[in-house]
């Protein structure tokens, strides 16, 4: 296995974009709408992750910064956006390897705590990000109003939550 930094748009990122919005389609009736520059994701504001498994892409995520907004954005924050493993690749602890890269990443862009956005229908992903210290926090984001959507954050090394 070899994890890759690419541009949000690179090819194998776009593959893997388009498969998890299929399967969000499968699981919510249709695919994340949340809006999406592949600038954001390039660093030091961002970063995009693509694991290779004998050169085929099997897994991807990044992060982007983001500042306080009428969203419910704070100053400091990294938001997680598209991890995706391919069903085949699933229970090899990936998402946990590329969740670990990019919250090092962030930490050293001095980002302070890593944000994301999912929803009931993904139990796996919670299992995932509780397991990994995420705790829910006041929902943010495109999703805030759903009642399906739950947002999670974990502060970074040498920063706190708010109480």
């Amino acid at each position: 296995m070899q994890i890759r930094a690419v541009h949000y748009d690179h090819p194998d990122a776009a593959k893997l974009n388009a498969e998890v919005q299929l399967e969000y389609a499968e699981r919510y009736g249709d695919g994340d709408l949340t809006p999406m520059d592949p600038a954001q994701f390039d660093p030091p504001r961002g970063l995009y992750l693509v694991v290779y498994d004998g050169g085929r892409p099997v897994a991807s995520g990044g992060w982007r910064a983001q500042e306080e907004s009428e969203e419910g954005y704070s100053d400091g924050d990294a938001e997680l956006k598209r991890m995706y493993v391919v069903r085949e690749a699933r229970g090899r602890g990936l998402a946990r390897r590329i969740l670990a890269a990019l919250e090092d990443s962030a930490e050293l862009a001095g980002r302070r705590r890593m944000i994301l956005e999912t929803g009931i229908k993904q139990p796996e992903a919670i299992a995932l990000y509780t397991s990994s210290g995420y705790r829910p926090t006041r929902k943010f984001g495109l999703y805030r109003c759903e009642k399906d959507s739950r947002c999670f954050a974990k502060p970074l090394p040498g920063w706190e939550l708010p109480g």
